[in-house]
């Protein structure tokens, strides 16, 4: 009777969690910043089973009966941020054994549970497209993630197309760092040179399997890098080119067009000297990054503030990224803050977070903005989001909350300096 009782409440226990976790949420009272329409001056936000169900003015909206209310009178609601370029998660990518590596998978080498993903959540980021290097022409397939709690990478995955299954893109390079790589390539000629070489190859991979037209016995072996550059060819994979001088940048552009691949152009720190050709020419769009001072490599010597306006101006597609560690995940609010201090539109600097850096990563339709059917991901600030006074105070991941100041344990990544990640590093997880 007792093994039957306990059965019962666990059963029980299991129906009401489940319960729990379907009740509609609904934030009420807050400045709504949706991206895709107007600000809302007294919002009200209604998000269920990982979506966002209404977003509107206080009074349109109706509220379900059995909602969780929560209300965040004084506060700023936005959609969670976008980081279009990162290195969190302590992995890796290439190695030098070779110039050109599209077979490798940055995901085989994260740490889900890495305390750097604190980072992320601690400055509003909900979507983050991680890296490898950028020591290589080609130094892997990137990930797109949300930075939630997990034990498996597997769990923090955002899959762009579910019939494809791709769920990143293909990191690619240009300028200084592959040349430091080991003495091969040794110019900016021999690296197109190289990587034109490597797509021809691909071409002829891709008409053997167009040839074969389903045919097993005339298939072509299986070879993991033509692959991975079959789906750039097709479209499916996104390349995001590290690049910096403007010369390095309209390369990036030559490439792309010459084989058709899809491209977003990382860091371009000298866009504001080729703004209307970056914006005349196929890229998705340029992924843009602000330093609080020069530093690292004389190719990045003319990056300047100045970036964001002047794609705008041009009517370029622009977004900001980190490339954390150079600056931190904390600070990606503060990049587009500067941006518009020198002159970019805060309306644009704005999708610039959001909206912009989910189209280069080809989630849109799921990130980037409050819509009605979008992912339940926002950030809760305490004010305004480019004031200095400004905190993140809440991080919410698919209709969960992943993140919150007022956790004397979580709100440390916010406050902490570098000494917290530091445990992490070191792989002593709790």
């Amino acid at each position: 009777m007792k093994k039957l009782f306990t059965v019962s409440m666990m059963l029980f226990m299991w129906v009401f969690s489940l319960h729990a976790q379907d009740r509609p949420h609904v934030f009420e009272g807050a400045e709504i910043i949706p991206i895709t329409g107007d600000v809302i001056s007294n919002g009200v936000l209604v998000v269920q089973n990982g979506k966002i169900q209404a977003v509107g003015e206080s009074g349109s909206v109706s509220i379900p009966r059995n909602a969780v209310r929560v209300d965040a009178s004084g506060k700023v609601i936005m959609p969670g941020l976008v980081d279009t370029h990162s290195h969190i998660g302590e992995g890796d990518g290439g190695d030098r054994s070779a110039t050109l590596h599209p077979d490798v998978r940055i995901m085989d080498t994260i740490d889900p549970r890495s305390k750097t993903f604190y980072k992320a959540l601690a400055g509003g980021l909900t979507t983050v497209n991680i890296m490898p290097g950028s020591g290589h022409l080609m130094s892997g397939q990137t990930v797109y993630v949300k930075p939630k709690p997990a034990n498996t990478i597997e769990e923090m995955l955002v899959v762009v197309d579910e019939e494809t299954g791709i769920y990143g893109g293909l990191k690619m390079a240009n300028g200084t760092n592959p040349l430091r790589s080991g003495g091969t390539p040794g110019t900016r000629a021999k690296s197109a040179a190289m990587v034109r070489s490597l797509f021809l190859k691909a071409q002829d991979y891709q008409k053997k399997i167009e040839e074969a037209d389903g045919d097993p016995e005339k298939m072509p072996a299986r070879d993991l890098e033509m692959e991975t550059l079959v789906e750039v060819l097709e479209g499916k994979r996104i390349v995001h080119n590290h690049t910096h001088r403007h010369d390095d940048i309209l390369t990036a552009i030559r490439l792309s067009e010459e084989f058709g691949y899809r491209v977003v152009l990382q860091h371009v720190s000298e866009a504001w000297k080729v703004a209307d050709e970056i914006a005349n020419s196929n890229v998705i769009g340029s992924s843009i990054i602000g330093l609080d001072s020069p530093g690292g490599k004389m190719e990045t010597i003319e990056i300047f503030d100045i970036n964001g306006r002047e794609l705008e101006r041009a009517g370029a597609e622009v977004a900001f990224h980190t490339d954390d560690g150079i600056v931190d995940s904390r600070f990606l609010l503060r990049m587009a803050a500067l941006a518009v201090k020198e002159g970019m539109s805060r309306e644009r600097a704005l999708e610039a977070l959001t909206i912009s850096g989910a189209k280069m990563l080809d989630l849109e339709h799921r990130v980037g903005s409050l819509e009605a059917g979008k992912d339940a991901d926002f950030i809760i600030l305490s004010g305004d989001p480019f004031s200095v006074y400004s905190h993140v105070e809440q991080t919410w991941i698919e209709g969960e909350k992943a993140w919150d100041r007022e956790d004397p344990e979580q709100g440390k990544y916010a406050t902490g300096g570098y000494d917290i990640f530091r445990a992490s590093t070191l792989h002593t997880h709790h």
